[in-house]
């Protein structure tokens, strides 16, 4: 199904969950439209690398609708990688090199686990602040999840950010409070998971030039705006571009963590996730587990209700935002040839490597 630039190759868990869905001769490059190219820079651990890339393509070729898109896939160095991972980086994604010399019409930066408190400490810190002073000038648009969102402000404007009480996780109503056209034509309240153990504050951004475009009273600031030389800065605290499992997945982690003695206390559940079956036996899971703390538990975790009681009610306004996002990147493109070389006759969306 995918058009390869570059001689690259898809990544496999890509391949195999879309063998099945046919071509459509609508959506191939030789409909005449100019694909939008944008940079993926991918910089979750090792446990979430693939998932996040499944999530962010899902997410971009649902909210494209006819319009082409084409990845290609960069992360940041020293970000801790085991063996497999690392290979994984070699065999799908660019070094970022690669990027100095491109220009793309869009970019989006996930985040990562942090190691410190102060991100200014982290090993890929100066590698993230290149990315960010790349993002100003050769892009219309760069998205920022989570730790690279804050990431983003500290740099930009020093905001620092404060931590929590107990991780924010879950999923959150959350209501418009500024008119943009990345929020137009989502539904009221929008609802977005959030898995964070720290925040940015309304205060701080507004005062420093963002605009906030939404905000939960249980969660604080989601979305938020602001432009930086050439690129429109978006920022997410939380996750729209999450699964339908991927909450249940690291409520699963946390807990392992916690029989394995790497954390000192039972998470917390998921706000507003799971259904009332699923509830009941997770919480009588946690009982076992406070009094039986030991990781071969793990064995009659009550995975099957977990699954089927897990639920996605924000992707219809992920999908939205992102293709509103999408809209706006296409509006704001400069002349052809300004940007590198676009993939040869193909499908509708190419991974590049």
């Amino acid at each position: 199904m995918l058009q390869m630039m570059d001689n690259g190759q898809t990544p496999t868990h890509w391949v195999a969950r879309n063998a099945h869905r046919p071509i459509e001769p609508s959506r191939c490059w030789g409909g005449g439209a100019e694909p939008i190219q944008i940079a993926l820079i991918n910089n979750m651990p090792d446990a979430a690398l693939e998932d996040t890339e499944s999530q962010f393509f899902e997410l971009l070729e649902t909210a494209a609708g006819h319009l082409p898109v084409c990845v290609r896939l960069y992360s940041l160095p020293r970000i801790p990688r085991s063996d497999r991972g690392k290979e994984h980086l070699k065999n799908f994604y660019w070094d970022l090199d690669d990027l100095w010399d491109r220009r793309f019409d869009a970019a989006i930066i996930s985040g990562t686990e942090p190691r410190h408190s102060d991100l200014t400490e982290e090993p890929y810190w100066s590698a993230m602040v290149d990315v960010f002073a790349w993002a100003e000038e050769h892009t219309a648009s760069t998205v920022l999840s989570c730790l690279a969102a804050h990431a983003a402000v500290l740099q930009g404007d020093a905001i620092g950010r404060h931590p929590l009480a107990d991780k924010q996780f879950g999923i959150f109503d959350e209501a418009k409070v500024s008119d943009h056209e990345l929020t137009s034509g989502t539904p009221e309240p929008l609802r977005f998971p959030h898995s964070r153990w720290n925040e940015v504050r309304q205060d701080a951004l507004t005062s420093c030039g963002y605009t906030v475009l939404t905000k939960s009273k249980e969660a604080g600031v989601n979305l938020f705006v602001k432009k930086r030389k050439k690129s429109l800065f978006v920022h997410f605290q939380g996750h729209p571009e999450y699964g339908a499992v991927t909450l249940a997945k690291e409520y699963r982690r946390d807990i392992k963590r916690f029989l394995r003695k790497e954390r000192q206390t039972y998470p917390t559940m998921p706000h507003g996730y799971f259904d009332t079956a699923a509830v009941e036996a997770l919480t009588d899971f946690r009982e076992q587990a406070l009094s039986q703390r030991d990781e071969q538990l793990m064995s009659e975790f009550p995975g099957a209700a977990v699954k089927n009681g897990s639920e996605s009610p924000w992707q219809g306004a992920a999908h939205r935002i992102y293709h509103n996002w999408l809209q706006y990147v296409v509006s704001k493109r400069a002349s052809k040839t300004s940007y590198a070389a676009v993939a040869p006759t193909g499908a509708w969306v190419s991974w590049s490597r």
